[in-house]
């Protein structure tokens, strides 16, 4: 097979799918909402109930908000596996699937977060789906479009956005499960210890 028969929309819906499928999915199963929201450090940003955060910065049109920071402090806040997916529902994923592929409006400030970790996973299913629909639609033609000004790099082929989401998904969904392993090892009696 030589690289001009190739169908490169499968090949990049597949680096994230086959991750997905086999690597990451599994590993969020059971979720608990005390993961959700554990925090392993001292004032790590989170989503929190609506006026609670002593962060210095909220975002969120609902009940909860997620905690930030302009410009970002240094070193950057540590972060729970609430605020991570978070991030990846809304910054990563809604946010681009609004700019490019149609769906409702969607930013940090707009967004209802969370109040639950089975409502961050629904969510998270919910805007994946979007998102490889809309990578789907795009063909192969539609790969080699420009990203246009919705972006940084507005010249930049389509192909490079899709790259970069599915490097975000990956990263970020890998410290999920990190911070899962670390709350198993570190919280005595919890469920997941002990099975």
């Amino acid at each position: 097979m030589t690289a001009d028969e190739l169908d490169w929309n499968r090949t990049l819906r597949e680096q994230w799918e086959v991750h997905w499928n086999h690597q990451l999915r599994g590993r969020l199963d059971g979720l608990t909402d005390d993961e959700y929201f554990w925090s392993p450090a001292p004032d790590a940003w989170s989503v929190r109930p609506r006026d609670t955060s002593t962060a210095p910065m909220q975002a969120g049109a609902g009940d909860f908000t997620m905690d930030y920071a302009f410009p970002q402090p240094v070193p950057a806040a540590f972060t729970t596996i609430a605020w991570r997916l978070g991030h990846v529902i809304v910054g990563v994923l809604a946010a681009r699937n609004a700019a490019h592929f149609g769906a409702p409006a969607a930013s940090y400030q707009s967004w209802e977060y969370a109040g639950s970790a089975a409502g961050a996973l629904d969510q998270l299913e919910a805007q994946l789906d979007v998102w490889l629909s809309g990578v789907r639609g795009l063909g192969e033609a539609g790969l080699r479009v420009p990203i246009g000004a919705k972006e940084p790099f507005p010249e930049a082929p389509m192909a490079d956005l899709v790259l970069h989401i599915h490097r975000e998904l990956i990263h970020h969904l890998s410290e999920v499960c990190l911070l899962r392993d670390l709350y198993l090892h570190t919280k005595p009696g919890n469920p997941r210890a002990d099975s």
